[in-house]
């Protein structure tokens, strides 16, 4: 499998881009075809939980002749990843990966990803070619606030701005006052953070006196969470910079899987020589048209480490034609097909949270999350019962919601409000319980 190499770019419209940007459809598709048999056979061999999912399916790699062959294969689920926790769903010895992450998980069983050096070097390729997508040029500093660690966000976008030529601040997440002093005093030109972030360190430059539309920021690249066009807006004008979409996944790679282009800001462009998008039906599986709304699947076509075959995202959106790249576009993310929460960059399963409550020796299993907004940003408040016999209105209560608080932060990774109630106080259900209330009315 040879990769097209970042270094090699013609110009096109001002814009230094790779051939295959530019490429036909044709070319495009072949390229796909040619990267899929071999995607798809390197996970046979190499996968023995892909081996028996092929086999059970009644599927050989041999079997793809086209590409709308692959609707015949299985799907990949989170589920699949952790079965196999950590290294089962590995396509190479253990030692052969220089590098792994893995998502938060409260079990001790996260979601784990490798990779080998080639994987390293693509990711940073396919994120340099993402931030210069935005609008980046070599030389321009780079302001890095995603976290950094087994979060695949600020290594992530931390290669793909060297790679680029940019000069990096690894800052991560967290003292936003510091922040602000160093984008003051350092002057970087981009900025790359969760949305609802940069509304903060617009918020701590105010605090401090100063005007946000000063400062020398230009462009802004966005991802880890989903942001509205309304957001866009908002960041736009009280910062006066470019805000960009970035997409991403740590079981497909990481962030840079996709990128909205500068000149067009219309969806971002799935880079399809490495990712091969579908739509398909969330309950039923089945492959939509192109233009259907639905949940987005992707399958791997150069990833040596850890080869993703029908990843079931559960984000949901559309296909749309290539705008400023032969790529195709994806709209904006609006939703999950699951109850997953995305709370300010931070993926939040309420089985996480029933986890630690279930931890709690005063804490009754009966609680909801309710997701509102202030102002722009995503708030989490977390409404649980004591048990009975504990007294709601002493220092029981009092300790029991700081505790959970404190455990949520901990092991999840994002601050949310405990509100511990009477016994009784929650709502039961008939059947499935209803945990996830969504009061941001959008």
């Amino acid at each position: 499998m040879s990769s097209t190499s970042a270094a090699v770019m013609v110009s096109a419209g001002g814009f230094p881009l790779e051939p295959i940007e530019r490429a036909s459809v044709d070319e495009l598709r072949a390229l796909q075809l040619q990267r899929l048999r071999w995607s798809l056979d390197h996970a046979y061999r190499n996968v023995a939980h892909y081996r028996a999912k092929f086999d059970a399916a009644g599927v050989r790699p041999e079997d793809l002749n086209s590409l709308d062959d692959l609707a015949r294969f299985p799907f990949t689920t989170k589920a699949d990843l952790r079965e196999t926790y950590p290294f089962g769903m590995f396509a190479v010895p253990r030692e052969k990966a220089v590098r792994i992450h893995a998502s938060s998980g409260t079990t001790g069983k996260p979601t784990v990803v490798g990779y080998t050096a080639r994987d390293i070097d693509a990711w940073a390729n396919l994120m340099a070619r993402s931030i210069r997508a935005a609008g980046a040029r070599p030389g321009d500093i780079a302001h890095v606030s995603y976290g950094y660690g087994l979060f695949t966000g600020g290594l992530g976008a931390h290669y793909g701005a060297e790679r680029l030529g940019l000069t990096v601040v690894p800052f991560g997440g967290g003292q936003t006052e510091r922040q602000v002093q160093l984008i003051v005093d350092f002057r970087p030109a981009i900025i790359l953070v969760t949305p609802s972030y940069m509304l903060a360190i617009a918020d701590e430059i105010e605090r401090q006196g100063l005007d946000p539309r000063a400062t020398s920021l230009r462009i802004g690249v966005f991802g880890a969470e989903p942001w509205t066009n309304e957001m866009r807006a908002e960041i736009e004008k009280r910062l006066a910079i470019d805000a960009v979409d970035l997409y991403g996944l740590s079981e497909v790679m990481g962030p840079g899987v996709a990128c909205e282009c500068l000149e067009t800001k219309d969806g971002p462009t799935i880079w399809e020589d490495h990712f091969y998008p579908e739509i398909v039906d969330p309950h039923t599986g089945v492959v939509l048209p192109e233009g259907e709304f639905g949940e987005l699947v992707f399958t791997s076509l150069s990833k040596e480490a850890l080869p993703i075959v029908r990843y079931r995202t559960r984000d949901l959106t559309r296909l749309l034609p290539g705008s400023a790249r032969t790529m195709r576009r994806m709209q904006k993310i609006t939703g999950r097909s699951d109850d997953m929460m995305i709370v300010r960059g931070v993926n939040v399963f309420p089985s996480q949270i029933e986890e630690l409550i279930l931890q709690r020796p005063n804490l009754a299993p009966h609680y909801v999350c309710e997701l509102t907004r202030e102002g722009p940003m995503d708030a989490l408040t977390v409404r649980v019962e004591l048990k009975s016999g504990e007294h709601h209105d002493g220092a029981d209560a009092v300790g029991a919601a700081a505790a959970l608080e404190h455990a949520i932060k901990t092991y999840i990774g994002v601050t949310v409000t405990v509100r511990v109630e009477p016994p009784g106080a929650i709502e039961r259900s008939v059947g499935k319980a209803k945990r996830v209330i969504d009061k941001r009315g959008r």
